[in-house]
């Protein structure tokens, strides 16, 4: 592959990016980093699997491959990481700060507790670089149309330094909590989690509701567009077609149930009541159980269906 050679130093230089984890939402923002984000320098790309790396590196263009943490990081400018756990947070951040890091930006889109991403910041402050944390909302379907919404938190001059490469390039919005610690914008990612998974929930039901009362599934998804739309129509629909268990997931359900219970311990902590969401959680753990830990978030349909004497498998229409 060769080396990758850091670029000279200069004030005036353009950044040059990398991004670490290429996942289902990694992939659709790195492809719309090097399509929309007037990159003058390719984008260095790593992934713990390498033949994911060499994939997008292939579909995307104007980037290139590292084979390792610091590979990709020694040489950039501002790294980008979003990532699959808190584990692979710690590890991924353990190598990087092996290497002199001084005025380098790292930007977390992971979605992890606040208390870690601010121990992570104060870590990554002392050897001298910059952090923001910037969870996004959506799921891969709108990350691939450049539809995320970004909430970055850290120094507002380094937010400002990162806000070319949302809004029209990863993103359609920006909830900017610039000044605020990292961990304000990772408590917000995760109670926005309650929102989606509650969101989820209420399709699931009603199309099972429906199923169950002779309301045909073109109707709903009629009201259902004109109501309300966006992510309630995409969710909707994967689970009309019967997406949520014929296909690759898009959200992996044992990434999402591990969260929801790391939400529910910090509700129990802080005295909150979340009912609904605990019967997300609920159905999440049969999804999981069901599917050999292989589903999607939108499984949550196929629980609900078997709750209410149904298959798991609904048999959508041709």
């Amino acid at each position: 592959m060769g080396s990758i050679e850091a670029p000279p130093s200069t004030a005036t230089k353009a950044p040059q990016l990398a991004f670490l984890g290429l996942g289902n939402m990694g992939q659709a923002m790195c492809k719309n980093l090097v399509q929309k984000g007037k990159l003058e320098k390719p984008l260095i790309l790593y992934n713990r699997t390498f033949s994911k790396t060499v994939a997008l590196n292939a579909r995307i263009g104007h980037s290139i491959v590292a084979e390792s943490v610091e590979e990709a990081v020694a040489p950039a400018d501002i790294t980008f990481s979003c990532l699959t756990s808190e584990a692979a947070v710690n590890q991924t951040f353990d190598k990087i700060l092996t290497l002199d890091v001084k005025g380098k930006l790292f930007v977390e889109c992971s979605t992890v507790l606040a208390e870690h991403m601010n121990e992570l910041s104060r870590k990554v402050e002392a050897a001298g670089a910059y952090f923001i944390a910037m969870p996004v909302f959506g799921e891969p379907t709108m990350a691939e149309a450049g539809l995320l919404s970004c909430c970055p938190a850290g120094p507002p001059e380094q937010v400002e330094r990162i806000k070319p490469y949302l809004v029209g390039v990863m993103g359609r919005g920006v909830v900017d909590l610039s000044g605020q610690e990292p961990g304000a914008a990772s408590l917000l990612k995760l109670i926005g989690n309650v929102f989606i998974v509650n969101m989820i929930e209420t399709v699931a039901e009603t199309h099972v509701f429906a199923e169950k009362t002779g309301l045909s599934t073109e109707n709903l998804q009629k009201a259902i567009g004109v109501l309300f739309g966006g992510p309630y129509l995409i969710y909707s629909e994967r689970m009309a077609s019967g997406d949520y268990y014929k296909n690759e997931p898009l959200v992996a359900i044992s990434d999402c149930y591990r969260l929801s219970s790391e939400i529910l311990g910090l509700a129990k902590e802080k005295g909150a009541s979340l009912k609904a969401y605990k019967a997300g959680n609920k159905h999440m753990q049969l999804v999981k159980s069901y599917t050999k830990a292989t589903g999607d978030i939108s499984g949550i349909y196929g629980a609900i269906r078997l709750e209410s004497g149904l298959d798991f498998e609904n048999q959508p229409s041709q």
